[in-house]
């Protein structure tokens, strides 16, 4: 169950750097395409294999799925500082975290939600740590919705009951019928390296190091992925939806270049050898930065849902510490708290 799709052979070439028409592009694809003759399986895409009998068999024996008591006690210090949304037009780039892996997007004049979760509580999981940064009400009208992959802290049925239906929804290859089945009405399914238009704006789905499931008979039944978003100036923010550490970053670099921001995962990573496939720790999230050739960098995917054993505060001081290391300045790490946003300044 290992991945079969060809990693880029080295170029080549003179040593000077490819001109960015060389490499491959993206395929454009129609507004609402749909595919009934996806794969059964996209198994052949994992980038590690899935857990066996052995590994789960070590899981139920160390019982270390949650924080020790000790390590929830900075909860109360998780930063929460919900504030109004920033004004945004159509050559403005916002953003603003809602929490773990929900952004609002506004880029090219529109107003983009990723990965939306705005329950209190998902299935499998205890409640939130720190409540949405954004209430429900208080969003503008909603002109696109992107979904990385079909995990429930990702991909929440109660709070994709509250959008029109005819919200133009972005989807990973073989996940369009679960949305039909309740209603929406305009949703595009997307292969790695295909890409979409809404009003301007370019997505282009790309490769991420995870896997999917919502079932028990499920499992990579379809595909998980990143977003990037271009708007008609070229601003370029990059969300990685949930994935581990690997050699797609590097490539999505490569194809598209000048990425401005990058939404990056940095909790959900403790214990390593049971998460380290699938969620990227700190150090490797400003890895996958520097690998992508982003400006600057937004930590998502922790302080919201319990989901591993770190301390709750730690993948905040670890990103930290780890941009330092690297010699990155400062102001270019948006480590933003819950509610917070930034305006892209090009």
């Amino acid at each position: 169950m290992t991945e079969r799709t060809a990693r880029p052979a080295p170029a080549a070439e003179a040593p000077h750097r490819a001109a960015p028409a060389a490499l491959p592009t993206s395929v454009l694809q129609p507004l609402g395409r749909l595919r009934a003759d996806w794969p059964r399986t996209f198994a052949d895409r994992l980038t590690a294999p899935l857990p066996g009998v052995r590994a789960l068999a070590r899981l139920a024996r160390e019982g270390a799925v949650r924080p020790r008591p000790e390590d929830l006690r900075d909860v109360p210090l998780l930063p929460f500082e919900p504030g109004p949304l920033p004004p945004a037009g159509p050559g403005t780039v916002a953003v603003t975290w809602a929490g773990h892996a929900s952004w609002i997007v506004r880029a090219g004049g529109l107003t983009v939600l990723t990965d939306p979760v705005w329950s209190r509580r998902i299935f499998g999981t205890p409640a939130r740590l720190t409540p949405v940064g954004v209430r429900w009400e208080d969003l503008p009208p909603v002109d696109a919705v992107v979904i990385s992959h079909n995990h429930f802290d990702h991909l929440d049925a109660p709070t994709l009951r509250r959008l029109p239906r005819t919200t133009p929804v972005l989807v990973p290859a073989g996940l369009g019928r679960w949305f039909l089945r309740r209603g929406f009405t305009r949703v595009t399914e997307l292969d790695w390296w295909e890409a979409v238009e809404v009003d301007g704006v370019r997505f282009d789905f790309v490769p991420a190091h995870h896997w999917s499931k919502r079932t028990l008979l499920d499992t990579c039944r379809s595909l998980w992925g990143g977003w990037v978003l271009t708007d008609p100036a070229g601003h370029r923010v990059y969300f990685a939806g949930d994935t581990g550490y690997g050699h797609w970053f590097a490539e999505i670099g490569r194809r598209h270049p000048g990425i401005d921001l990058a939404l990056l995962p940095i909790g959900a990573y403790d214990p390593r050898w049971w998460l380290s496939d699938v969620h990227t720790d700190p150090e490797e999230a400003v890895r996958a930065h520097q690998d992508l050739g982003a400006r600057r960098m937004a930590p998502m995917h922790w302080a919201t849902f319990v989901l591993s054993t770190e301390p709750v505060l730690e993948p905040l001081t670890r990103v930290r510490t780890a941009w330092d290391r690297a010699g990155l300045p400062r102001e270019d790490l948006w480590d933003l708290p819950v509610g917070g946003s930034r305006v892209l300044v090009p």
